[in-house]
């Protein structure tokens, strides 16, 4: 592993005539939640508002006589990609889904400026990758894989090279997110036995725990997006070549709703704007629990490009989570007075936030979609209880993804 902190320290080093360190800063507000000295290493502050410029710098350092760089992206990586063509003087064409949001859309075309092309197609990640696959072999481009190029790793371990500097020791504890491996392949690569690894991915793509269980990567049947920047349905060969022996022990997985808790909280508490993939190592906290009091631990931060106008999504998700609001389907009477009788169960803190009829009929009931929120998660037995002895018939459909993605 000398050769590759050597190497890595190299890229270091001539990062520093294109971009700053990102800080890594001690957080007081987790240190005294969870006992322990725990420090932020904030790439959601990178010029790009994630880590990936890293990889994307070091690659392109590399293939000086390479004047065509193929990527697909929907997010983070593209816009690397164009930071990096528009610095190199290098022609960028850039494959991202039809489906990507403008916004993101746009920031890559801020950042490679009239260095990059971007090509929208099909309404998937697969769909514009065969595409830029395609169009590299037709066309003599290197494709720039976000995680599945040795350069790439190597360019994503200077995050644990500035830490490892930053705190002037290795830490006894490193929280890294895992979506295609490049980067915790990189640090764990970088510290070696050095310090302890938790490595965090969120729930619905769990690409490498599903590796570790098979010995090899494995192809996830179904992938949640909501955490874009780590949701990967298949781990890099090569970064699970380098993260093959961890153990499941060292892994965590994070539910998504769980996950908007966190980002919350580091909105509303300490004013840090982090994507859902960039929370994950701070959310993971608290499952690690009593191991970690007193010790040293880093949690990187992977990302901050996130869409306020995602903010009322995450805030259903953070209630849902937390037991404090719920959809359910209620049959109500059909007759004066019936809405009045259901609101006199409700307490002084329930508050409804959805209510719609779904059938309008001549029957003697009717089928009601209603939305209540309320301060205590316990304060629901309680209404349901009511409801029940009240001989009111009802479906709880907060958690039924299937129905709820229709009518909610």
């Amino acid at each position: 592993m000398t050769n590759f902190r050597d190497q890595v320290e190299t890229a270091t080093q001539a990062m520093r005539a294109v971009f700053p360190e990102t800080p890594l800063l001690l957080n007081a507000h987790l240190s005294d939640r969870f006992g322990a000295e725990i420090w932020l290493k904030r790439e959601d502050l990178s010029p790009v508002r994630s880590y990936k410029l890293r990889g994307a710098f070091n690659a392109m350092r590399k293939r000086e006589s390479d004047d065509l760089f193929v990527c697909a992206s929907a997010g983070n990586h593209a816009q690397g990609v164009a930071y990096m063509c528009r610095h190199f003087g290098k022609r960028g064409v850039i494959f991202m889904p039809v489906t990507t949001p403008d916004q993101k859309i746009q920031k890559t075309g801020m950042f490679g400026g009239d260095s990059v092309e971007i090509k929208l197609v099909g309404d998937y990640f697969d769909d514009c990758l065969r595409a830029a696959q395609e169009f590299c072999a037709k066309e003599g481009g290197h494709f720039l894989s976000p995680f599945d190029d040795e350069d790439v790793i190597e360019g994503q371990a200077s995050v644990a090279a500035e830490i490892a500097q930053q705190l002037g020791r290795v830490p006894d504890h490193l929280v890294i997110p895992v979506g295609g491996g490049g980067l915790s392949a990189g640090c764990l690569s970088y510290f070696g036995n050095d310090c302890q690894y938790t490595f965090v991915e969120p729930s619905g793509g769990a690409s490498l725990r599903a590796a570790l269980a098979d010995g090899k990567p494995a192809t996830l049947e179904h992938v949640n997006t909501f955490t874009d920047g780590a949701a990967v349905a298949r781990i890099g060969e090569k970064p699970f070549a380098r993260l093959a022996d961890v153990g499941l022990a060292s892994t965590l997985t994070i539910d998504e709703d769980r996950l908007c808790t966190t980002m919350l909280e580091m909105l509303n508490v300490e004013g840090i704007v982090l994507e859902p993939a960039g929370a994950l190592s701070v959310d993971a906290l608290k499952d690690l629990g009593q191991a970690i009091r007193g010790r040293t631990l880093v949690c990187v931060t992977t990302g901050g490009n996130f869409d306020f106008e995602r903010l009322p999504e995450v805030k259903e998700r953070a209630q849902r989570w937390a037991g404090l609001k719920k959809y359910f389907i209620l049959r109500l009477p059909q007759r004066p007075g019936a809405l009045k009788d259901f609101l006199s169960l409700m307490g002084p803190n329930d508050n409804i936030t959805r209510f719609e009829y779904l059938k309008k009929s001549a029957r003697n009931f009717g089928s009601v979609l209603i939305g209540i929120e309320t301060s205590d998660p316990t304060n629901f037995p309680r209404l349901f209880s009511l409801m029940e002895d009240q001989g009111y018939a009802y479906q709880d459909i907060t958690d039924d993804e299937i129905i709820a993605q229709f009518v909610i």
